[in-house]
């Protein structure tokens, strides 16, 4: 009986998402996430005395210029030596862009594999064959797994493979293959990388997407680390995921159904956030909320943005116990109007609704709308152009969006008394 760790998509020092900005936001913390969890993943090494640690690609995180990153690493893979833990390492897409990958001499013990074809390194005791090709540039799209060779008999035969599979949404098609062409090979069991969501493609032989190892942006939330492997006498492997990272990404939804004012939805946000709390042990967490559904409170919340925002960020701070911090706040509410605005169906307001409703559905016509804006989006800041909350006027959902946020404002000036309620 042996064991292996198998991890991918450290990203170690992954820049942060504009957090700075934000007040009260962890940055010292989530600055130093991806070194913390990588010093989890050596001592989970150590203390299970694996014989070899797997790295799935995506190391290191784009063209990095500073080298004290990569010296981080090598410190690091000096623990593992000394323990008697080989490591090896295929390139990522992000580390074919990274002059430290191809630059930094490694320690010994450290094996990366080629980025021209693939190679097996053959282990005695026990007896494993490990191959593998690393991305020779940051954009691969054909199939690499198509020139593995097949299985070496009487090894156990690992297959490492950065690739998207079949395709996962939010990931780059890079290195696609089919299920079908990896399981041809024969190998006891493939360690892929490339997606951060973790998931097991296939039982028997196991094929695994670990996920990474922290979560860094919204999109990351849950629990995240590596497989710890265990191949016993018959020759078959089993893998138990093992937490390492030291800050959790979640998301919560909020039904704001039967709200009806906002200050209802603030109880209902303390609430989900005290049953994270218990579910998470002593990680701190950082949550976007939701706000959900056809609501009395939505006039409400729409007439003020910024202060129901800053509202449920106070109630944050107050239910988490300074384990928890509302990195951003979405409304996606509906007014309850239907009973006002029936009468005014066949005229001017009942046309503008319509209007909307062909708008949001529309791709066609939301394009359209947004073509003049284009022109604007030169002129904007930079923070304002690029990253996760920038100006999209050539993308539907973000019109859509944008028109689902205008629409109370416009029915407010246009409904007597300036209140659809």
């Amino acid at each position: 009986m042996f064991k292996f760790l198998h991890t991918a998509d450290i990203h170690l020092d992954s820049p942060l998402q504009k957090l700075e900005r934000y007040e009260g936001a962890p940055v010292e913390a989530l600055r130093q996430a991806t070194r913390r969890a990588l010093e989890n993943l050596v001592e989970l090494a150590v203390a299970e005395q694996v014989a070899f640690v797997l790295i799935a690609g995506d190391l290191y995180d784009g063209d990095w210029k500073d080298y004290n990153t990569g010296l981080y690493f090598v410190s690091q893979m000096r623990k593992l030596r000394e323990a008697g833990v080989a490591v090896y390492i295929i390139a990522g897409n992000h580390d074919a862009e990274n002059r430290i990958t191809k630059t930094l001499r490694l320690p010994e013990g450290v094996h990366f594999f080629p980025t021209d074809g693939p190679d097996t390194v053959h282990l005695v005791d026990p007896d494993v064959a490990i191959h593998g090709q690393g991305f020779a540039a940051p954009s691969v799209r054909k199939d690499l797994s198509a020139g593995y060779p097949l299985a070496d008999p009487g090894y156990f035969n690992i297959g490492m493979l950065h690739t998207c599979a079949t395709g996962r949404e939010g990931h780059e098609p890079y290195a696609p293959c089919k299920m079908e062409g990896l399981l041809s090979k024969g190998y006891d069991y493939w360690a892929l990388g490339h997606v951060h969501q973790r998931e097991i493609l296939h039982e028997d032989p196991l094929i695994v997407f670990p996920g990474n190892i922290q979560g860094r942006h919204a999109r990351e939330t849950g629990p995240k680390g590596c497989m710890l492997v265990t191949v016993g006498d018959s020759g078959r492997a089993e893998a138990d995921f093992r937490p390492l990272h030291m800050i959790q990404w979640e998301k919560i939804e909020i039904d704001a159904t039967d709200a009806e004012t906002g200050y209802d939805i603030l109880d209902i946000v303390s609430n989900r956030i005290e049953e994270l709390l218990k579910n998470n042990a002593d990680l701190p967490l950082i949550v976007r909320v939701e706000v959900l559904g056809k609501t009395r409170s939505h006039l409400e919340l729409t007439a003020d943005f910024e202060h129901w925002i800053s509202e449920i960020r106070s109630a944050g701070i107050d239910s988490g116990n300074g384990r928890v911090w509302i990195e951003k706040v979405k409304f996606h509410t509906f007014p309850h109007l239907e009973n006002k605005t029936d009468r005014f169906a066949d005229g001017p307001v009942g046309e503008l609704l319509h209007y909307l409703d062909e708008l949001q559905t529309d791709p066609v016509l939301l394009k359209k709308i947004g073509e003049p804006l284009n022109d604007l989006m030169s002129k904007l800041p930079r923070e304002l152009r690029h990253g996760s909350d920038a100006l999209c006027p050539d993308d539907p959902e973000w019109l859509s969006e944008l028109l689902h946020q205008v629409r109370p404002m416009l029915l407010r000036c246009l409904m007597p008394g300036g209140d659809a309620r």
